[in-house]
C-alpha cells in the first residue's frame, strides 16, 4: 500500500466542491486514511511549497493558498499517487480533461482545485508536514 497527500485548495473549498472531490476519490478506490480542515499561514505555505521560493510565482502561490481554508488528506491505495495524480489531471485547468478533478473544478495553472504528491520522497515530505505520528498511527 502506498500514501500520498491530496489537498483541496481555497478555489474548491470556497465554492464548496469538498464533497464531490472527497466522492470522487473514494469512488476511484483511494481510501481517505487522514482528513483535516485548516487554513495556512503565510509562513507554514511558504514552508510547504518551499521548492518553489526561487520561481516568479511563488508569493503569488503563497498568497492563494492562504486565502482561505484547505482540506488535507492522506490517500492510501495501491499505486496512490500515479491514481491520484491521474484523477487530478494535468496541473493547468484550463488544458485538463472534463472527468477529471482539475478539468471540471479547476480555471487555470494556480486555481487548480487540488494537489497531489508527484514521487514517494514528495509524499513523505508533505504528509509528515501536515499530519503527526499520533494521527497515523494506527491507521
Amino acid at each position: 500500500m502506498e500514501r500520498t497527500l491530496a489537498l483541496i485548495k481555497p478555489d474548491a473549498t470556497a465554492r464548496n466542491l469538498h464533497g464531490a472531490i472527497l466522492a470522487r476519490i473514494q469512488e476511484a478506490g483511494l481510501r481517505v486514511v487522514a482528513l483535516k480542515t485548516l487554513r495556512l499561514s503565510p509562513e507554514q505555505a511558504r514552508g510547504f511549497y518551499h521548492v518553489h521560493r526561487e520561481r516568479p510565482f511563488f508569493e503569488d502561490l503563497v498568497r492563494f493558498m492562504t486565502e482561505g481554508p484547505i482540506v488535507a488528506m492522506v490517500l492510501e491505495a495501491d499505486g496512490a499517487i500515479a491514481r491520484w495524480r491521474d484523477l487530478m489531471g494535468p496541473t493547468d485547468a484550463a488544458k485538463a480533461p472534463k472527468g477529471t478533478i482539475r478539468g471540471d473544478f479547476g480555471t487555470d495553472i494556480e486555481r487548480n482545485a487540488c494537489h497531489g504528491s508527484d514521487a514517494p520522497e514528495t509524499a513523505a515530505f508533505e504528509v509528515g508536514f501536515f499530519f503527526s505520528g499520533l494521527e497515523l498511527s494506527g491507521l
